[in-house]
């Protein structure tokens, strides 16, 4: 089994940076790719980032620009580095990892979430 842990988030002024974290442990043999997905309430979940174990990045277009992500294969961990924060941009933030092991298709393993909340 794949365990996967977010942490980061908080309360952060418009305009300011936070940083998320993602941790994927357990019986790690494949990571495709990890991201992160958010959403607030009323809202649809929306994909905010994903990098490829190759270092291949896309970016939702309200985030593009603004938001950053890197991964460190050998330690399993991903970062997202929030810049030039909106309200808007207030949400649950979910981390998410793509894994499979040999012979068997690749899923995902989702983190417990965490909440962003950008307010003056």
């Amino acid at each position: 089994q794949v365990q996967v842990v977010d942490s980061g988030g908080g309360l952060v002024q418009p305009g300011g940076s936070l940083g998320l974290s993602c941790a994927a442990s357990g019986s790690i043999f494949k990571i495709y790719y990890m991201g992160w997905y958010r959403q607030a309430p009323g809202k649809e979940r929306e994909l905010v980032a994903r990098i490829l174990s190759s270092g291949e990045t896309y970016y939702g277009d309200s985030v593009q620009g603004r938001f950053s992500i890197s991964i460190d294969n050998a330690k399993n961990t991903a970062h997202l580095q929030m810049n030039s924060l909106k309200p808007e941009d207030t949400a649950v933030y979910t981390c998410y990892v793509n894994h499979g092991y040999l012979g068997f298709a690749p899923i995902d393993y989702w983190g417990q979430g965490t909440q962003v909340t950008v307010s003056s």
